[in-house]
């Protein structure tokens, strides 16, 4: 099969065009024909060398694919031969096919077509589980999202709004912030020329956000801490601005607050399929009714994989950008 590989670390020329073994189907495994995969921003850090795969995980780059079942594992069942369905994976969704643990399958959604569906496992699951299971966000509450107009952005918004919470994002140019509050944004924050901390406290009557939604990291750190609300959450899935920064602690015990670091990917089966199994019960209804949809920005052929990359980094798209094999 066709397959993007990583040659070694480096800049987007390094993702090569390959041939490569197809898989075969596992105990608990299926084995996907790949109709598009998902591009996010840890396959860049994968291919920098920063975020190596888990062991025993595909070397092969790609987190989230749709496609079609092409063979069944042993012990496989609620599945079938030419089903059609998108799965969340440990890597090798930039392929014709791939190897997936049956319990992170999941069915395109009703009204979905079967390409747009591999923009939604990696994004709804990563917002699932950070901001509602872990963080608990409630209704009512205000969520501040960084980087709204990113594929986690863009499904975040939605499904804050749809569980009656009140959104605030920040994003870089006036397009994107419109998109945002298309999505339904309540608060849209231009990060080039206002203060995010500022905005929020204005908006809450000085309250702050109860669950901040952070992929910055280091550099959005301290003034995350002065946007929280008292018993507020920041939950960090990202270090785009960097690994390390000073937290006042006084600071955070006075708020009564909570920094939570969290990753998907590294994670034990059992849990990504304990997130699977909740986002098909709490989020494939909204997606089926039309109250969530998946925001796709553009394709690409899977032999323009290292376009997708400089695109992905250029950070101009709104939504997902993806792959099709």
């Amino acid at each position: 099969m066709r397959a993007i590989s990583i040659s070694e670390p480096g800049d987007a020329d390094v993702l090569t065009l390959t041939e490569e073994d197809r898989p075969t189907a596992g105990p608990g495994q299926v084995v996907l024909d790949v109709a598009a995969a998902g591009v996010n921003r840890a396959d860049v850090m994968q291919r920098l060398g920063f975020y190596p795969p888990p062991q025993g995980a595909s070397p092969l780059p790609g987190l989230e694919v749709s496609g079609t079942v092409a063979t069944l594992g042993e012990g496989v069942d609620g599945l079938a031969v030419g089903d059609e369905v998108c799965a969340l994976i440990d890597g090798g969704g930039y392929a014709e096919a791939v190897a997936v643990p049956a319990a992170q399958v999941l069915p395109v959604p009703t009204g979905v077509s079967l390409t747009d569906a591999a923009g939604l496992p990696e994004v709804v699951c990563t917002v699932w589980s950070n901001v509602f299971m872990t963080a608990g966000l409630q209704p009512g509450e205000t969520l501040l999202v960084h980087g709204g107009s990113s594929g986690i952005g863009t499904m975040a918004i939605q499904l804050a709004k749809a569980l009656g919470a009140r959104v605030a994002v920040t994003a870089g140019s006036e397009e994107k912030l419109q998109a945002c509050r298309d999505l339904g944004a309540d608060v849209a924050i231009s990060y080039q020329d206002e203060d995010f901390v500022e905005r929020v406290r204005e908006e809450t009557d000085g309250r702050g956000a109860d669950v901040i939604l952070d992929n910055i990291g280091a550099k959005y750190l301290g003034r995350n801490v002065d946007a929280l609300a008292t018993a507020g959450r920041l939950v960090v899935i990202g270090l785009m601005g960097g690994r390390k920064g000073e937290l006042d602690l006084g600071k955070l015990l006075s708020k009564r607050g909570a920094v939570i670091a969290t990753s998907l990917r590294a994670r034990p089966a059992e849990e990504k399929a304990a997130i699977v199994a909740a986002v098909r019960e709490h989020v494939w209804p909204l997606l089926e009714d039309g109250t969530v949809r998946p925001v796709v920005h553009q394709t690409y052929p899977l032999a323009d994989a290292a376009q997708a990359h400089r695109d992905m980094e250029a950070s101009g798209h709104i939504g997902k950008l993806l792959l099709l094999p």
